[in-house]
C-alpha cells in the first residue's frame, strides 16, 4: 500500500488549508522531506534496548514462549540463504515460463523489473521498468484492497470487515473478482490488497476495517477466497502488510527528531504461528502472487530485511512462490534486504522524487561486485515473471494500459508527472464498473448485523412519520470525495480513510434512500442531520411519538492511516465511542421516542453500554463500512427486503479494558524504536474475553434474524486420514539462468536514452564501480551472515512443503467431516451462519478457536444439513521445539453453534491415532542477546537458566534440558554506496538482522 510520504501525504497537506483537515503535528516536516534525502543509515541499525521485553504468552502467564526458544529480548534471528522458488504445486507451468524468460534477460533487464521507477514518474501508484526487447511492458501497481485507487468511473466496494460479516465464501470470491476485473480493465497488473495485516490485535486499530477480522480462520478463509476471485480476473493479488503491522502510531520512517527507528511488534513463535501467520499461510495456500512487507519491525529486525520472516518463515515454511514487494520506503537497505528475501522494491526512490533508491543503480554494482549473486537476482525476476504468468496477464491486458493516470483527472498532461516530461494522452476515462453496483448492494446488505430487536423490525414503510437523525445519515458538504483519500468524517461514514480507499462513483446516503422508500408509500418523512440541533431534534422525535413513528438515529465511529489525523484520531482511534456526539444524540432522540432504532456505521466495535438495554431503543444495526450503496443497502435490511444474516466478526465488551490489549500511543524506548510487546499471545478478541471471564455484550459470531433457529443432530465423522510426516529432505540447487557479463562497459548509460529527471534507472555512470558509487567506504571488508551466498542444496523445514504451497500438506488432510441440522423455526425464509468451534484442551490454549462455517438460505420450516471438515491444522499446536505442528494428548472437542457463546451442539473428537506432541511445549532458557549498534561491535548475552524452568514440565517425561549457551551477536553488514545518473543511491545498507545466535536453552526427547 502506498503510505505516508506519499500521494496520500501530498493531497493531505495540499487539502489541509482547504478543507480544514488537522494533519499529524510532525508532518510539518512533510514538503520538504519529500524532497530530501534520508540520512540512510539513521533506520537502520538498531540501538541497544533500554530493558528486556518479556514475549509470554498472555500476561502473568506460567509459561514463556518465545521464537528459536531464546528471544527474551525481542531479537529475529538470521536466516540465509534465501530460498528460490521451485515451481511447486501448480506454479509449475508459470516457473517453467518464466525461466524461459529469465535466462533471456540482461543484468540491466533483470535489475529493470525489481526496482521501481520512482514516485509519479509513471501513471501508476508503483511501477517498474519494461522490457521492450521481449515485448513485456512495464508492470502497473495499484491500490486498494475495496476499489482502484486514484481513477475514475471505479467502483467502491465494502471493506474488508464488512464483507467477512457476510460470513460468505461465494460473496468473498465474488467481490475479489469484481474489484480483480475493475483493475484489470483500468490496466492494473497488481492489486495492493486483500489486506490480513493488520488483523485487529486492538480494536481501536486504524486500519483493522480493511482487513476481515481478528479470528485468524474467519480472516483466511476470507483472503484466500478473495485472493482467487481477484487473480481469476486476470491480476496478481498482493496479500499485505506482511507481518504484525497492528497500528498506526509509529509504525512507519519517522519525523527527524522525533523517534531513531519504527515501532518493534515483539511476537513469540507460538502467537506468530497461530495467529498473524495463519491467514498468510491460506492466502499462499491460495496462490497469491505477490505479499508486501511491511514499515514496523518484528523483534527489532524491519519487515522487508527481516530474513527470519521473509527468507524462513514465508518462502521456507510456507513454500511461497510468488514475490514479496516492499510497502512503500519500507526498504531501508540494498544489499541486506536482497540476502533477506525483498524481490522489489516500491516505489523505487528512498524518498519521493528524491532519485535516490537502494537497488536501480545499486543493484546492477552489487551484483557484478559479488555482493549480491546472480541467482539471488535471477529468483526474484523468476518470482516475478511466475506471478504474470501465473494468473496470465498476456490474455488480459486492457485497452491503452494503464489508461489512468493516478495523479490527475486531466485528459492529457504528462506522462512522466513528477519530471514534467512527454505531454500525451493519460487518462481515457474508460468505466469499468459493469453490473458491479447489484453486488455491492447485495454483499453490503448481506454484511448487516442486527444486534437487537425487540419487534420494531422490519418496517413496514406505512409508519405515518419516519423521522431520520444524525450526520451518519446524509451528505457530506464537500461530495463523497471531497477530502482527499476520505480523510474527514463529515457525512454518512462508507468508507474509512487512508491509502486503502477508492473514487465514489455516487454515494447513496441513508436519509437519500430512506426518503425514496417513505414517499413510493406515500407516507411522511424529516430528517436532521445537524448532531447539535437539540431543540429540533428533541421537537422531532416527540412529534413521531405522537403517530407511532419511527426514529432511525445514525452514527459512525471512522478511522484510518496515520498520515491524516481526523478529530485528533491519528489514524488509530483514541477511544471506542461514537463520533459526533452520538451517545447523547440517541439518549435524547430515545428520550422522546419510544420507537428507536440506531444504525451505526464503525470501522470496528464501539460501547453501546449506555444505550443498549434501554427499552425505547428498539432496535440496534451495524451496517459496517458499506461502500457506495450505503443507503440502499441499509434500506433493504430495515424494511425485510433483506433478511439480516450477517453476523459479527468482532466482540463488543463493556468498556475498552475488557479486550486486555491496547495500542502502544506514546513511545516507550526513548528516541529509539518503539517497543510493543505482544504479551497477550494468541488471546485477542473473543479469545481475550474467554480467557479473562469477561462477558461482551454481544459476541464474535452473534447476529439476529427476522426468523429464528434450532440446531440438532451433530454428528462427526473419523475420515482416517494417514498420519503426519515433517517434511525431510533437501531442495535443488540454485538455478543461474542466462549469463552475464563481467564487462562493466556493458552496462553504461546508452546515449540514445532520452533520460527522465528523477527516474530510477539500471545502468552504470562509469566502467569503474567504484567511481560509479560515489561511495568514500567502497572496497572496505565487510561481514555478510553464514549461508547468504550458499547456492547449494538446502533441507525442508518440517512444517515446510516439497509439493505445494501452504506449508506441510499433511496440515490440510480431512481429519473429520461434521454435519448438524438447522431448522428454520420462524415464519420468513432466513439465512443462518452455523460455525464450528475446536477446543483444543490445553491450559494455555483459548476455550474455543473457530475453524469452519457456512451460510445457509433456509425455507420457513425447512431444514439443512451443514456441512464442515476439520483438517490437521485445525487441530494442532505450534511447537517451538521441533519447528512443527503437533496434535497435543489434550482432549479436543468440536463445538457446533450460532455464536462463539452459542454453542448448543458438542462432541468429544477421537483424535488418539493422532497425536505427535504431548502438551504444548514449555518456554525457552533465559538467555539473553545484545542488540547491533555498528560495525565490529560485539556483545555478549548471557546463560540460559542452569537448570529447567518450572513450566517446562508441561512437556511431560521424557524430556531432558539444555542450558542456553551465551549469544554472540554481531552487527549486520553493510552494502555499497552506489551512484546513479541524477543520484547519489546511498546503500549504507542497513543492519543486516541480528548477527549470530548461540545454541539456546532447548528440550531433547530422551524417551
Amino acid at each position: 500500500m502506498v503510505d505516508f510520504c506519499c500521494w496520500s501525504a501530498v493531497l493531505a497537506w495540499q487539502h489541509a488549508v482547504r478543507t480544514g483537515v488537522q494533519l499529524h503535528p510532525n508532518m510539518t516536516f512533510l514538503r520538504s522531506a519529500l524532497l530530501a534525502a534520508l540520512p540512510l543509515n539513521a533506520l537502520a541499525q538498531l540501538g541497544p534496548t533500554a530493558a528486556p521485553y518479556p514475549d509470554s504468552t498472555y500476561q502473568n502467564a506460567t509459561e514463556e514462549y518465545t521464537t528459536e526458544d531464546a528471544l527474551t529480548n525481542a531479537t529475529s534471528p538470521p536466516k540465509y540463504p534465501s530460498p528460490w522458488g521451485e515451481g511447486l504445486g501448480d506454479w509449475d507451468r508459470a516457473y517453467a515460463q518464466a525461466r524461459d524468460f529469465v535466462s533471456q534477460l540482461t543484468l540491466l533487464e533483470k535489475v529493470n523489473l525489481t526496482t521501481g521507477v520512482g514516485w509519479q514518474s509513471e501513471k501508476c501508484v508503483g511501477n517498474v521498468g519494461a522490457i521492450p526487447r521481449l515485448g513485456f511492458k512495464a508492470l502497473c501497481l495499484q491500490d486498494s484492497p475495496l476499489g482502484v485507487r486514484n481513477a475514475d468511473y471505479v467502483s467502491a466496494f465494502p471493506a474488508g470487515v464488512t464483507i467477512a460479516s457476510t460470513w460468505d465464501r461465494e460473496l468473498f470470491y465474488q467481490r475479489g473478482y469484481d474489484m480483480g476485473s475493475e483493475h484489470r480493465d483500468k490496466g492494473v497488473d497488481i492489486q495492493l490488497g486483500p489486506v490480513v495485516g493488520p488483523i485487529g490485535r486492538a480494536p481501536e486499530g486504524g486500519r483493522n476495517w480493511e482487513g476481515f477480522s481478528p479470528d485468524p480462520s474467519l480472516s483466511g478463509i476470507a483472503v484466500a477466497e478473495t485472493v482467487k476471485g481477484i487473480q481469476a480476473a486476470g491480476v496478481m493479488a498482493c496479500t499485505k502488510h506482511y507481518i504484525a503491522n497492528e497500528q498506526e502510531h509509529f509504525r512507519q520512517g519517522p519525523p527527524p527528531g522525533y523517534l531513531e527507528a519504527s515501532l518493534s511488534s515483539n511476537i513469540d513463535d507460538i502467537t506468530m504461528h497461530e495467529l498473524y501467520l495463519w491467514p498468510f499461510a491460506d492466502a499462499v495456500r491460495a496462490g497469491t502472487a505477490s505479499i508486501m512487507c511491511s514499515y514496523n519491525q518484528i523483534n527489532n529486525s524491519y519487515a522487508c530485511q527481516n530474513s527470519y520472516v521473509q527468507n524462513y518463515l514465508l518462502k521456507n515454511e510456507l513454500g511461497f512462490q510468488g514475490f514479496i514487494l516492499s510497502d512503500w520506503q519500507a526498504q531501508h537497505s540494498g544489499v541486506a534486504s536482497a540476502l533477506a528475501g525483498l524481490d522489489m522494491t516500491m516505489p523505487g526512490d528512498v524518498v519521493f522524487n528524491s532519485a535516490n533508491s537502494f537497488w536501480g543503480t545499486n543493484l546492477t554494482i552489487a551484483v557484478l561486485n559479488g555482493t549480491v549473486p546472480q541467482w539471488r537476482l535471477d529468483d526474484m525476476t523468476t518470482r516475478i515473471v511466475a506471478g504474470w504468468y501465473y494468473v496470465d496477464r498476456a490474455s488480459n491486458q486492457a485497452e491503452n494500459a494503464p489508461n489512468f493516470s493516478s495523479w490527475t483527472d486531466d485528459t492529457y498532461g504528462f506522462e512522466h508527472y513528477y519530471a514534467e516530461e512527454d505531454y500525451t494522452q493519460i487518462n481515457w476515462h474508460y468505466d469499468v464498473r459493469q453490473n458491479h453496483a447489484a453486488d455491492i448492494r447485495n454483499q453490503a446488505a448481506k454484511g448487516t448485523v442486527l444486534l437487537k430487536n425487540t419487534g420494531a423490525l422490519p418496517l413496514t414503510g406505512k409508519e405515518q412519520l419516519t423521522a431520520v437523525f444524525g450526520s451518519d445519515a446524509g451528505e457530506n458538504p464537500w461530495g463523497p470525495n471531497g477530502c482527499a483519500d476520505r480523510g474527514c468524517d463529515m457525512g454518512t461514514l462508507a468508507m474509512g480513510w487512508g491509502s486503502g480507499t477508492a473514487e465514489f462513483p455516487y454515494l447513496v446516503t441513508p436519509l437519500e434512500a430512506i426518503k425514496a422508500k417513505v414517499r413510493s408509500n406515500g407516507k411522511s418523512i424529516e430528517g436532521i442531520t445537524d448532531d447539535y440541533a437539540y431543540s429540533q431534534i428533541n421537537s422531532l422525535a416527540n412529534s413521531a411519538a405522537q403517530v407511532d413513528g419511527a426514529c432511525i438515529v445514525f452514527a459512525n465511529a471512522d478511522g484510518g492511516e496515520g498520515y491524516v489525523v481526523v478529530d485528533g484520531n491519528e489514524g488509530d482511534r483514541n477511544n471506542l465511542t461514537l463520533w459526533h456526539n452520538g451517545n447523547d444524540l440517541i439518549s435524547n432522540v430515545s428520550s422522546y421516542c419510544p420507537n428507536t432504532i440506531v444504525v451505526m456505521h464503525t470501522i470496528g466495535p464501539v460501547l453501546v453500554d449506555s444505550f443498549y438495554e434501554n427499552p425505547n431503543v428498539t432496535a440496534i444495526i451495524w451496517a459496517g463500512i458499506p461502500g457506495q450503496e450505503s443507503g440502499n443497502s441499509i434500506v433493504d435490511v430495515l424494511y425485510g427486503d433483506e433478511n439480516p444474516g450477517g453476523k459479527s466478526v468482532f466482540t463488543w465488551g463493556r468498556n475498552r479494558g475488557s479486550y486486555g490489549v491496547d495500542l502502544l500511543y506514546e513511545p516507550n524506548n526513548g528516541v529509539l524504536a518503539p517497543q510493543q510487546d505482544f504479551e497477550e499471545g494468541v488471546f485477542i478478541d473473543y479469545r481475550a474475553f474467554d480467557r479473562l471471564d469477561e462477558t461482551p455484550i454481544y459476541e464474535f459470531g452473534f447476529g439476529l434474524s427476522y426468523t429464528t433457529f434450532s440446531y440438532s443432530n451433530l454428528n462427526v465423522q473419523n475420515m482416517n486420514a494417514g498420519e503426519y510426516t515433517p517434511t525431510e529432505g533437501n531442495t535443488p540447487s540454485a538455478p543461474v539462468l542466462g549469463s552475464i557479463s563481467n564487462n562493466t562497459s556493458d552496462y553504461l548509460f546508452p546515449d540514445y536514452i532520452n533520460r527522465i529527471y528523477a527516474y530510477i534507472y539500471p545502468y552504470l555512470n562509469s566502467t569503474n564501480l567504484r567511481q560509479s558509487s560515489a561511495d568514500p567506504m567502497y572496497g572496505v571488508n565487510h561481514t555478510y551472515p553464514p549461508g547468504a551466498y550458499d547456492s547449494g542444496p538446502q533441507p525442508y523445514l518440517p512444517a515446510g512443503s516439497r509439493v505445494s504451497p501452504g506449508g506441510n500438506e499433511a496440515l490440510y488432510d480431512v481429519l473429520f467431516t461434521v454435519t448438524a441440522e438447522i431448522t428454520n423455526t420462524g415464519d420468513v425464509v432466513g439465512d443462518e451462519v452455523p460455525q464450528l468451534y475446536i477446543s483444543l484442551g490445553g491450559p494455555n490454549d483459548p476455550k474455543v478457536v473457530l475453524r469452519n462455517f457456512d451460510r445457509l438460505t433456509i425455507e420457513p420450516g425447512q431444514t439443512k444439513t451443514f456441512v464442515a471438515d476439520i483438517n490437521r491444522r485445525d487441530i494442532s499446536s505450534w511447537d517451538p521445539s521441533v519447528q512443527d505442528w503437533v496434535v497435543s494428548s489434550y482432549p479436543k472437542t468440536v463445538h457446533v453453534g450460532s455464536s462463539s457463546r452459542k454453542l448448543p451442539l458438542s462432541a468429544d473428537l477421537d483424535t488418539s491415532g493422532l497425536v505427535t506432541g504431548g502438551g504444548n511445549g514449555g518456554n525457552s532458557g533465559s538467555s539473553s542477546s545484545g542488540s547491533g549498534a555498528s560495525p565490529t561491535t560485539t556483545y555478549g548475552g548471557g546463560n540460559g537458566a542452569s537448570s529447567a524452568p518450572a513450566s517446562y514440565t508441561s512437556m511431560g517425561a521424557g524430556y531432558s534440558y539444555h542450558a542456553g549457551q551465551p549469544t554472540t551477536m554481531k552487527t549486520g553488514y553493510w552494502g555499497q554506496h552506489n551512484g546513479g545518473w541524477g543520484k547519489h543511491d546511498g546503500d549504507h545498507g542497513g543492519h543486516g538482522d541480528h548477527g549470530n545466535w548461540g545454541p539456546p536453552s532447548y528440550m531433547t526427547k530422551t524417551a
